[in-house]
């Protein structure tokens, strides 16, 4: 579509249900990438899942055939760490998240302590135990400031849904009476202001492709084309009752290739 084509200079793609399904990946999503390299439109890979790091992102897509250099993707984790090195207010980190996440803050200079942390900041933890997340209660209870990487429900798997970091923020705030003082990832400011630092372009020159409504297409609100493609957690059906409208509906990523590259 020519409008399209036009409009759009850079895209941004959600990861988990848009370009792959666990270790499954997604029609189209290799030939469009190669497209789009073809053809010098620029790309990042944005992903609110914490749980990994930017090299273990290379490794995954690498793993799927996707050779895609660690400058392009960018995550909520990564996007927390700038963010509280911007905010300031101490290096002190008490972390809820995976050795990938601990170590990505580390690298940018943060110290992680079990007291007297400066901020409490909850990741997607795969390796979560009952001990971290009472710890993270009892900060949140003391008034620490309360930091979420993002405000993911689910997971999607290739097998269905896993609990990502909104179920542990509920039991947080139902023990305590607190939600987060901020949650950085897809669609909240923070994120936003960072991919729009990181690649240049204005919002209105941006393209948001993924498959939740509640993260990615609701970056819409900022003045950002929104893509959904239904290969992930929303089912067509959900689109009618959404807060927020996607510019676009297409199946996978095989229809985006095939809508954006139409005469």
């Amino acid at each position: 579509m020519a409008e399209l084509r036009k409009k759009v200079r850079c895209f941004l793609f959600d990861m988990d249900g848009t370009l792959y399904l666990g270790d499954n990946l997604l029609p189209g999503a290799k030939l469009f990438l190669s497209e789009l390299d073809d053809r010098n439109v620029p790309y990042y890979l944005l992903t609110n899942n914490s749980s990994r790091s930017r090299a273990d992102y290379v490794a995954k897509l690498d793993r799927l055939g996707l050779r895609t250099p660690a400058e392009r993707i960018f995550s909520s984790g990564e996007a927390t760490a700038i963010y509280l090195n911007k905010k300031g207010g101490g290096k002190r980190i008490f972390m809820v998240g995976t050795p990938s996440l601990e170590k990505e803050f580390e690298d940018y200079g943060f110290q992680l302590v079990q007291e007297d942390p400066n901020f409490a900041v909850l990741g997607f933890d795969t390796t979560l135990t009952y001990e971290k997340l009472w710890k993270l209660c009892d900060f949140a209870k003391d008034g620490v400031p309360y930091i979420a990487t993002h405000p993911d429900i689910n997971c999607p798997t290739e097998t269905g849904f896993m609990p990502d970091i909104g179920a542990m923020m509920a039991f947080v705030e139902t023990s305590t009476g607190r939600k987060p003082d901020v949650i950085v990832g897809k669609p909240n400011p923070p994120i936003i202001e960072a991919i729009v630092e990181k690649t240049g372009y204005d919002v209105n020159q941006l393209a948001m492709v993924g498959d939740r409504l509640y993260t990615d297409i609701a970056m819409g609100k900022t003045g950002i084309t929104t893509i959904l493609v239904l290969s992930g957690e929303t089912k067509e059906s959900d689109v009618q009752s959404a807060d927020h409208k996607p510019d676009y509906v297409v199946e996978n990523i095989q229809g985006l290739r095939e809508l954006y590259f139409s005469l």
